[in-house]
């Protein structure tokens, strides 16, 4: 991964530490926090004191343990990867700011954030780098946005725990999609969620009610898509925060309750050439995208769903998508065409709330590329109810059985590496195995006495 600065860029980032160091001096900013994602897509990193950042990290970067690109999702250390384990003492890799995404966080008292590099091969934002600068070979400007849903609770995180995350209150009663009471009774946190996205630089769009109890979307412009990979973290960052300041909670698991509508993260993508849409008027880049991402859409899925529970999502009538196929403004389809002219995208349907923005956007963009570079043609445009349409294929319904096709995948060795592949499947693995080591509620109420 080459991520040298030019010299245009190397000036606006002395430009940036200037203002930074204003706004130090004037007492405005105390903290900077250097931060980036682990596998699931968690913010992790350090806060520094702002003098320091400022004298040592901005220009020369700072280190942490290399071990967070093996932790299961309690921090253990998992073994098995060649990339850092115990025989070779776990060492450090560089975090490296990018300071193009330095922000100030309006909910937090005088903190800086920035977004770093970790010029590792099977660091997220890096697979997600390595892609753009695909892009960019042929002449591309990837743009995009994530439309981040989740479920909202009067519980706060604590009392959450303590109850075992069952028998939760949420925010609504009854399904709220676009009703703007249900919204209005949620909209003493979503409000605060709006106010401080912006605050901090966000340039926010919406939020509305979604179909499950208490269930909300916040919707921030699209923009370069390693910004708005950026953006997804951050906000979900942001939201917890609020959240935990408030008192309450809100989960983006795929799918936490059955009986209700599942949690998304509906993609939108297309490209930009010399300063125009290139799918405008559903051209032969167009066509060829949509191909290519169709195409590998179930080989990938482990970077769209990479969870056990984000295959429960995936119900028929239940507005996530089951089988691959695409149509025009249809929301039964895993690929839906939206907009026209210069604003035609293709939508995904496919990733869950969960889905860590920077792989999968990066698969995305690999799959796309992919059928650019080969002309892959997409099937037949698909009209009426695909849920009934049983000869289409399905996508994935276990991670296990994607694990399978992501490890066999010859197309995702090729676009991220043997070691990236190698190393996600063992991740997604141990996430498999970690849920089958589990005696669950649900085995307890049917087995206990009636077996």
């Amino acid at each position: 991964m080459s991520n040298t600065p030019s010299l245009k860029d190397r000036m606006e980032n002395q430009a940036r530490i200037r203002d930074l160091a204003q706004q130090v001096q004037s007492g405005a900013v105390e903290t900077v926090i250097a931060a980036f994602t682990d596998h699931y897509g968690r913010l992790m990193g350090k806060r520094f004191d702002a003098d320091y950042f400022i004298e040592s990290v901005a220009h020369a970067g700072t280190h942490a343990c290399n071990y967070l690109l093996t932790v299961d999702m309690e921090m253990e250390p998992t073994p098995g990867y060649k990339f850092a384990n115990w025989e070779m003492g776990y060492g450090d890799f560089h975090l490296v700011p990018d300071l193009a995404t330095l922000k100030i966080l309006s909910w937090q008292e005088k903190t800086a954030f920035v977004h770093c590099d970790v010029p590792v091969s099977v660091a997220p934002r890096s697979i997600l780098r390595n892609q753009l600068e695909g892009a960019k070979t042929l002449g591309f400007e990837v743009l995009g946005a994530s439309e981040l849903e989740y479920f909202a609770y009067r519980n706060s995180y604590k009392q959450a725990a303590k109850k075992g995350y069952g028998k939760l209150e949420p925010m609504g009663w009854y399904l709220e999609d676009y009703n703007l009471l249900q919204g209005t009774r949620q909209e003493f946190y979503t409000r605060e969620v709006r106010r401080h996205l912006k605050a901090t630089g966000f340039a926010v769009e919406s939020s509305k009610g979604e179909w499950g109890l208490g269930q909300h979307e916040v919707n921030v412009k699209y923009s370069e898509v390693l910004e708005m990979a950026d953006n997804h973290a951050l906000l979900k960052q942001c939201m917890k925060e609020i959240a935990d300041q408030t008192g309450v909670s809100v989960t983006f698991m795929a799918k936490p309750h059955h009986g209700q509508a599942g949690s998304s993260c509906h993609i939108h993508l297309s490209l930009r050439k010399d300063g125009k849409n290139a799918f405008a008027g559903e051209t032969d880049e167009f066509r060829h995208f949509l191909g290519g991402w169709m195409a590998h859409a179930a080989e990938m899925m482990v970077f769209y769903a990479p969870t056990i529970n984000s295959y429960k999502r995936f119900e028929d009538l239940s507005w996530a998508p089951t089988r691959i196929a695409w149509s025009r403004d249809n929301r039964t389809a895993g690929f839906r065409v939206v907009g026209s002219g210069q604003s035609l995208r293709i939508e995904c349907r496919i990733p869950g709330a969960d889905a860590n923005p920077y792989l999968a956007f990066a698969a995305s963009v690999a799959s796309g590329l992919d059928g650019i570079r080969n002309k892959i043609e997409p099937p037949p445009i698909f009209e009426g109810d695909v849920y009934a349409a049983r000869t289409l294929p399905r996508v994935p319904y276990t991670l296990e059985h994607a694990v399978d096709l992501f490890e066999a995948s010859e197309f995702a060795k090729a676009q991220f590496g043997p070691d990236v592949v190698e190393h996600y499947a063992h991740f997604y693995r141990n996430e498999q195995k970690a849920f089958e080591r589990v005696v669950t509620d649900w085995e307890r109420r049917r087995y206990f006495e009636r077996i």
